[in-house]
């Protein structure tokens, strides 16, 4: 199932099929990070047992000590019993501290390494993704898996874990501890267990959908912020700052309210644990008081079954702390497994073509293309742009042009029918060829911290300081660039915040040029760009665009001048085809766009 469909949605509740569906592919997703430690999990597994044997043993020491050890020194003067006997507790308690903090080192190890496992596959495997999930499934809720839901999945692994083993091994040897030094006073402890399963079952029933309830709330939280501050510029357009800070109140106030019904939860679970943990102690002195009166058992079994009793209940709460951090250690793994199990819409070949040197011929045969079943872009199209041509795509908005454009860069695969590149099926094309071939220059032009001349590397990473400085002469950019403080070395800082929008659109050309692409497709590539750099741009392009296909994407007329074919587009369909003159002498479409163009310039 699609992870933008169920499993991306940050909901609380799913239906039985669903959960069982979730709960498997997280399991699997465990599975697979466990394996390759498994070895180490053992090891550390043997030394937890061995640390938890020698913690238990401290009562059973203290009972002999009392009852064989002091006996001897007052009857006997005898001081070597009890001298073993305190020699072993010091003894046990050295050693059962070293392998603790052993296992614990270990553990650590073994959750960071399980960590970053799990962090390089959600990124790389996120960054694999087609375009679409990333079109659908929103920045924020991407920042969140791999924020908030991986800490969850951390702090389970760093302190979840050790208190869940620890604490069972703890409770299991001390129950059997308990059983063998006094079995009969075993039924004491086994009364306090039913009012305490009772209590956990109550707690775990009410507790999960109260935890699912945070994470969702805090995913909301998350994805608010970051979609506020990603478009903070439209925020301060449109003075939204007053509707967002009651959007977001609402979001604390969701949170804050989950929170307080777990925090309510802990209230009744946390006392009802010291209850019956100091109820049951005080059982077993009552029990223990009227045996040792009858000389059936001794003081210092006693001793050590109120210990042994008391010390049973001990970690019963840091286990309720497990309950908490696995609560939303699961909810995190449900959503990350969800983005691991997403499969790219449009997936490499299983036997690629090479192109190693492609002509630039593009063809689209019986071509249809749907985002969903109800909106059809392209109903039925047909297209064959000779190698080396220009081509220009005019039309309204809608009308199919971008969605042509992602077609030929193979952003997307065509529902029915097939686009070639010199005669080669695009999905069945290698996709180091498809990327060297084929370029997209968009009106983003979107810009990475780092250099400018790292900026333009981009599109040739082994490029020399000689190739990116032509790169970007032909594209009118070098003299912009060379008057910025540090050249060609400035930080263009976060997204190209240092450089204006203009000119992060020539550092974009730049960078498709030094590339070198067999097919170039600018997509509103220029509509960034004032007069001036729009003109350097086009003397650019007439020289650089003349032996590669192009396609080009503009409103600007004065861009589409530099085509030697125009495409007229509506519906999806081409109603026009022709060079700009013929189509400007025409009565059709373009010519009605061109006159009133002409007529905004006057």
């Amino acid at each position: 199932m699609s992870v933008v469909g169920v499993a991306g949605e940050e909901r609380d509740n799913y239906t039985k099929d669903e959960s069982r569906q979730i709960r498997r592919r997280s399991l699997r997703l465990l599975g697979s990070l466990l394996r390759p430690v498994r070895g180490r999990i053992i090891v550390a597994m043997v030394v937890v047992v061995f640390s938890t044997a020698l913690q238990v043993a401290g009562p059973a020491l203290i009972a002999l000590g009392i009852d064989r050890g002091l006996p001897a020194v007052a009857d006997n003067g005898d001081w070597m019993p009890i001298a073993l006997i305190v020699g072993g507790f010091v003894f046990a308690a050295l050693v059962g501290a070293a392998t603790i903090a052993w296992y614990q080192v270990m553990s650590a190890r073994i959750s960071q390494a399980i960590l970053i496992d799990l962090r390089k596959r959600v990124f790389l495997h996120t960054q694999n993704l087609s375009l679409e999930f990333h079109e659908s499934y929103t920045s924020g809720r991407i920042i969140s898996r791999q924020t908030s839901d991986l800490d969850s999945i951390r702090e389970l692994l760093d302190s979840g874990i050790n208190q869940l083993v620890s604490g069972l091994l703890y409770m299991g040897f001390t129950a059997g501890a308990l059983i063998l030094l006094d079995a009969p006073s075993g039924l004491v402890l086994a009364a306090a267990l039913i009012p305490l399963l009772m209590l956990t079952r109550w707690f775990q029933v009410r507790s999960q959908k109260m935890f699912r309830l945070t994470r969702v709330a805090s995913a909301r939280l998350i994805v608010h912020f970051v979609e506020t501050m990603t478009g903070i510029r439209a925020v301060k357009a449109f003075r939204k700052e007053p509707r967002n800070a009651r959007e977001f109140g609402d979001h604390v106030e969701s949170y804050r309210d989950a929170n307080a019904r777990v925090i309510r939860l802990f209230g009744i679970f946390d006392p009802g644990l010291v209850l019956i943990g100091n109820v049951a102690v005080a059982g077993a002195l009552l029990w223990g008081a009227f045996r040792v009166v009858d000389g059936s058992l001794q003081i210092g079994v006693l001793i050590a079954v109120l210990l042994y009793v008391r010390n049973f209940f001990g970690p019963a709460e840091e286990m309720a702390m497990f309950y908490n951090s696995y609560q939303s250690a699961a909810a995190a793994l449900e959503k990350i497994s969800g983005v691991l199990e997403e499969s790219p819409s449009v997936p490499d070949p299983t036997t690629p073509i090479d192109l190693w040197q492609a002509k630039g011929h593009v063809r689209f045969e019986s071509v249809r293309f749907a985002y969903n079943d109800e909106t059809v872009v392209l109903p039925d199209f047909d297209l064959d742009i000779p190698a080396g041509q220009t081509i220009a795509l005019v039309g309204t908005t809608g009308a199919g042009k971008s969605t042509l454009a992602k077609l030929i860069a193979r952003f997307y695969d065509p529902s029915e029918g097939r686009v070639t590149l010199d005669g080669v099926d695009l999905r069945k094309l290698h996709p180091k060829d498809l990327r060297r071939a084929i370029v997209m220059v968009t009106q983003e032009a979107y810009l990475f911290s780092g250099t400018v001349a790292d900026n333009i590397a981009l599109g040739k990473p082994d490029a020399t300081r000689e190739e990116v400085e032509a790169a970007a002469r032909a594209v009118g950019a070098h003299e912009f660039i060379t008057s910025l403080p540090n050249g060609y070395d400035t930080d263009v800082n976060k997204r190209g915040g240092r450089v204006s929008a203009g000119q992060r659109q020539l550092i974009s050309f730049a960078r498709a040029f030094l590339a070198d692409p067999t097919v170039l497709i600018l997509d509103e590539a220029t509509a960034s760009l004032d007069i001036p750099s729009e003109r350097l741009v086009q003397e650019a392009l007439q020289t650089l665009l003349a032996d590669r296909t192009a396609v080009i994407i503009a409103h600007r007329l004065s861009t589409v001048a530099i085509a030697d074919r125009v495409l007229v587009m509506e519906h999806g369909r081409i109603i026009e085809d022709g060079s700009p003159a013929e189509l400007i002498a025409g009565a059709g479409k373009f010519a009605q766009l061109h006159a009133a163009w002409r007529e905004s310039l006057v």
